[in-house]
């Protein structure tokens, strides 16, 4: 038995007077610590011991920097004397009295569940219970409470209580279990369902360490969702405390430490068991993340079987309010005006996978890109790798036609709402990166659909991955994350194992001699099918033929639009008078459309051009 009166040369404290505190831990049947009422951060700590009993002592794994030191096993009965003893006290306040203080610090005293010495006397309760005995060496016949608990503890004994009951209380001592060989098949055989645990340590505000009840499995456990700011050590020894690590800490502590709770564990990435814990009184990774104690973390949010709209819905209301560590918090579009953060506007042209040209009810032309997606793309060798070709990334990048394709059958010519998440900065070009002027960055829908979701869940674009403290990205990120993970799951796209589809286009928009051989062909064709890929003027356009593959410039016959200017052999022609009003006009009526002819020739714009 470990005993925890006090010793015998230890001097007896000054004349006792009541304290009071709250309950943080119990340590043992016989020893707990008590801690003040916070003010401005973690309150001070102090352990009490319980004058004249012993309690068994807890198990306690072998030192891991000793390879011969053993685990220690329970003794009888000591981890119900802790249960009896937590189950009445965290979190309750108590009162004590410290008889003695030895010349190490340590105090002993009785201890009374509440306000007062009219409470109940936790020694007396044990020993009652047969769960302590009381320590009869040095016992003073003068002294009524030493008195009382040899009392009851003769009475435990006739009524064979815990320890006085038969067998010695060999059946009491638990089968900790302190590794598990396979954690990821451990947490997959339990099916994401809630097991009954206690949390026995506090790491830190977003890691702690659990007894999986019933079967006594002590594992760590990690937040899924979120991180708290932590303790963290150097190289050279030296301890660094990140901002309000102490505060998460604590508050984790005050809520869930030796508390009953249940678990679900989600996940077990590189040996990391993920899992979010239920308390009756509310949710800790929520409450973490809305008092301003954690931050959202991409990579194990996926997991989290709770919602994970509901854990960015808590960090931006943190965010809001600038609370903790989000004080110097400023939102991407803290300075823009509510009318330029959202928006109404016509699609115009579909630029490549993740961007756009919108026309805003002003007139006026914006280019939007889609936010935290990258669109389809291949690596500088293989982009370089035939350079008798000339590169075009629209057909000769895989999954770029179709990527483009989708956007330009769902969004052109058509109103979609707009909800501007960041402006990206000009960026210059560096070694292996090119440069980018600023980009405009959103979350564009139509109908309620994502666009970006749903280009990222048919395998036509990647998410982009973040830095933990980036806050630039889309307001719909989860979705995005998820939507590709189904993506990869069902092999779509630029996750499929197939042989990527290739796009063999002929472009004979600037050979006059190829045009001229192509022309009786399609005289003869009847009815073609073409987009409009590009306008160079109002009456001059580049076709894309679907059915023939193949890239003509087209004129309309009858009419001729004023010149825009371009670069000629002997310089610059300048534009003619009302050419920019011309093309933009047969922009908006028709780039990026359905169009087909119905005879010989392609018949003029406005009365014969069908757009589809």
């Amino acid at each position: 038995m470990a005993s925890v009166s006090a010793p015998a040369q230890a001097a007896a404290a000054p004349a006792a007077s009541l304290q009071r505190g709250i309950v943080k831990m119990v340590l043992s049947g016989c020893a707990i610590i008590v801690r003040g009422q916070p003010r401005g951060g973690p309150p001070p700590e102090r352990q009490i011991n319980l004058s004249n009993i012993r309690a068994g002592a807890m198990a306690r794994r072998a030192a891991q920097a000793q390879p011969d030191s053993k685990d220690t096993p329970d003794e009888p009965y000591a981890f119900q004397a802790r249960e009896f003893l937590r189950k009445k006290l965290i979190g309750k306040e108590v009162c004590f009295t410290v008889e003695i203080k030895t010349a190490l610090g340590r105090e002993y005293g009785i201890v009374y569940l509440g306000r007062d010495t009219t409470g109940e006397n936790l020694a007396d309760s044990l020993v009652n219970e047969g769960l302590a005995t009381v320590r009869r060496e040095g016992i003073r016949g003068n002294n009524p409470d030493q008195a009382r608990l040899c009392e009851l503890e003769d009475q435990s004994r006739a009524s064979k209580k815990g320890l006085w009951s038969e067998g010695g209380g060999t059946q009491s001592v638990r089968d900790l279990k302190y590794t598990i060989e396979n954690p990821r098949n451990f947490v997959d055989s339990l099916h994401q369902k809630p097991i009954n645990a206690i949390i026995e340590h506090v790491r830190d505000g977003s890691v702690v360490r659990a007894l999986l009840l019933p079967d006594y499995y002590l594992v760590t456990v990690m937040l899924s969702g979120v991180k708290c700011p932590t303790f963290k050590r150097e190289a050279d020894g030296t301890e660094f405390t990140e901002s309000f690590a102490a505060e998460a800490k604590f508050f984790t502590e005050s809520r869930l430490l030796q508390r009953d709770v249940q678990i679900i564990l989600e996940s077990c990435p590189n040996q990391i068991i993920l899992g979010t814990i239920m308390h009756p009184n509310g949710n800790i990774t929520e409450l973490l993340l809305n008092e301003g104690f954690a931050r959202c973390v991409d990579w194990s949010m996926a997991v989290y079987t709770q919602g994970a709209d509901k854990l960015r819905s808590a960090e931006k209301s943190a965010k809001e309010r600038k609370v903790r560590i989000w004080k110097d918090y400023v939102a991407p579009t803290a300075n823009m005006d509510q009318k330029d953060r959202q928006f109404v506007a016509k699609v115009m042209q579909v630029l490549n996978a993740d961007a756009m040209v919108v026309k805003l009810n002003s007139g006026e032309l914006k280019t939007i890109h889609l936010s935290s997606i990258r669109p389809p793309r291949i690596e500088g060798e293989e982009k370089n790798k035939d350079k008798d070709k000339r590169f075009r990334p629209l057909y000769d990048i895989p999954y770029m036609f179709e990527a483009r394709e989708f956007l330009r059958k769902k969004i052109i010519g058509k109103k979609v709402n707009v909800t501007v998440d960041y402006i990206r900065a000009a960026t210059g070009p560096g070694e292996s990166t090119p440069a980018f002027s600023e980009r405009t960055c959103a979350t564009v829908t139509i109908g309620g659909i994502n666009i970006a979701e749903a280009l990222v869940s048919k395998g036509l674009a990647t998410c982009i991955r973040y830095r933990q403290d980036d806050d630039q990205r889309s307001s719909h990120y989860d979705e995005l994350l998820a939507a590709e993970a189904r993506a990869i799951k069902n092999g779509k796209g630029l996750h499929s194992k197939k042989e990527a589809p290739i796009h063999r286009v002929a472009d004979i928009s600037g050979d006059t001699q190829k045009a001229k051989q192509f022309l009786p062909f399609l005289q003869r064709a009847g009815r073609s099918e073409a987009v409009v890929e590009y306008v160079f003027s109002g009456s001059r356009l580049k076709l894309y033929m679907p059915k023939e593959t193949c890239l003509i410039t087209f004129l309309l016959a009858g009419i001729e639009c004023p010149r825009s200017s371009r670069n000629m052999p002997g310089g610059t022609q300048v534009a003619e008078p009302f050419s920019e009003e011309a093309m933009l006009f047969t922009k908006e009526l028709v780039l990026q459309r359905e169009v087909s002819r119905l005879s010989g020739t392609f018949w003029p714009l406005f009365h014969h051009f069908l757009v589809v």
